[in-house]
């Protein structure tokens, strides 16, 4: 006969449950201190690529600069290229009026340069010809990063001539414009000079860096929607055309086997009168 199992007490098994909590806390503790070893090293490799990135980022950045100079050379030749690629652009041409468009074709040339640390912020230059709306040869503005990387904005003070002053025009005007487009935007594209409020999203300077100026062609070859549809007019005018001629043609061709039916039976009606004489 076998011993009688020992009784175990729930003080007991308490104390061993408590043990083997301190023991998984331990491993947890210990296995949370080595993932932050390991996350210091891939911040430290984050860093460094970083780094090994900008450095081919301003490397390419230089490489491209003589063949941005000479499209700008190409694009001065083409008449309003960039009036039409920023009413092509769906974003641009939103925040255009009349006026803006009219101001803009005077505009001959526009150039994007990331500062040398690229990191720090870049600048848009605007480049008129002499036009009835302000003294300005130039229109620029700049944005910032400083070394707590707070973002901020400047830009050219724009000398308007009298009377000419498109951020003050009357909203009926440029509601007008919005109406055109089937859209309500009351501001000017020239207010976007003086607006700094959220230099760190500046979403026109944004998609003029990233969206347009590295390819400026693609908008500028859209084709106008407006032909388009006049396109597409002529076409439904010369179809309705074409529909009216079957249209006669096939009523004559009718007209003609009734014609056709009319001599035969009249043919017939006299060769039975010969039979009877």
């Amino acid at each position: 006969m076998s011993a009688p199992a020992a009784k175990v007490s729930k003080k007991e098994l308490n104390s061993n449950h408590d043990g083997a909590d301190e023991t998984s806390e331990k491993e947890q503790q210990e296995a949370i201190e080595h993932i932050d070893e390991v996350q210091n090293e891939i911040d430290r490799l984050n860093e460094q690529a970083s780094e090994e990135i900008l450095k081919v980022e301003q490397k390419y950045n230089k490489l491209r600069q003589p063949f941005f100079q000479k499209r700008s050379e190409l694009i001065a030749k083409i008449p309003n290229f960039w009036v039409t690629t920023f009413v092509n652009h769906p974003q641009v041409s939103a925040l255009l009026g009349e006026e803006d468009e009219e101001a803009l074709h005077y505009l001959t040339r526009v150039e994007v340069t990331e500062f040398e640390d690229i990191k720090s912020g870049y600048r848009i230059d605007f480049y008129f010809d002499e036009n009835p709306y302000f003294e300005n040869k130039v229109l620029s503005k700049e944005f910032h990063l400083n070394e707590s990387g707070d973002p901020s904005s400047k830009s050219t003070e724009i000398k308007w001539k009298s009377g000419k002053d498109l951020t003050k025009r009357s909203s009926q005007t440029q509601n007008k414009a919005s109406r055109k487009r089937q859209h309500e935007e009351p501001e000017s594209f020239f207010t976007w000079f003086t607006d700094h409020s959220d230099a760190g999203a500046d979403e026109l300077g944004e998609v003029i860096k990233d969206d347009i100026w590295p390819n400026p062609l693609q908008y500028y070859l859209v084709p106008d929607m407006d032909d388009e549809e006049g396109e597409g007019e002529e076409d439904d005018d010369d179809d309705e055309e074409e529909e009216g001629l079957e249209d006669i043609d096939e009523e004559g061709d009718e007209d003609e086997g009734e014609e056709d039916e009319d001599d035969d039976e009249g043919e017939e009606g006299e060769d039975d009168e010969g039979e009877d004489d």
